[in-house]
């Protein structure tokens, strides 16, 4: 029963808004709608300035040089393989020399 009298209230409700003879709702804010425009503006210029700064930082990194060491000595006692792998002589994830 009480089912059936909140279905019909509500499309009592609804008619009504429909027809413009309701009460007017009013319009319902967000709770940061209460601050000035002033928090929001300095926010997104914090944003945009934190991204181009990112951005220009990285170009600038990837944009220079690295150093390329020398290769390490080829101490024999580093890989001592017994048997094969079953994907071939080299390591999974070594660089592939040419065997014979």
């Amino acid at each position: 029963m009480a089912m059936a009298m909140a279905m019909a209230k509500s499309g009592i409700q609804s008619a009504l808004r429909r027809s413009g003879r309701g009460a007017a709702q009013p319009k319902r804010n967000f709770s940061a709608s209460a601050h000035d425009e002033y928090e929001t503006k300095k926010w997104e210029k914090i944003t945009i300035l934190g991204i181009v700064t990112s951005v220009s930082l990285a170009v600038y990194n990837l944009s220079k040089g690295h150093p390329h060491f020398p290769d390490p000595p080829a101490y024999p006692y580093l890989h001592i393989r017994n048997k094969e792998f079953p994907w071939g002589p080299d390591g999974l994830f070594e660089v592939k020399h040419d065997h014979h």
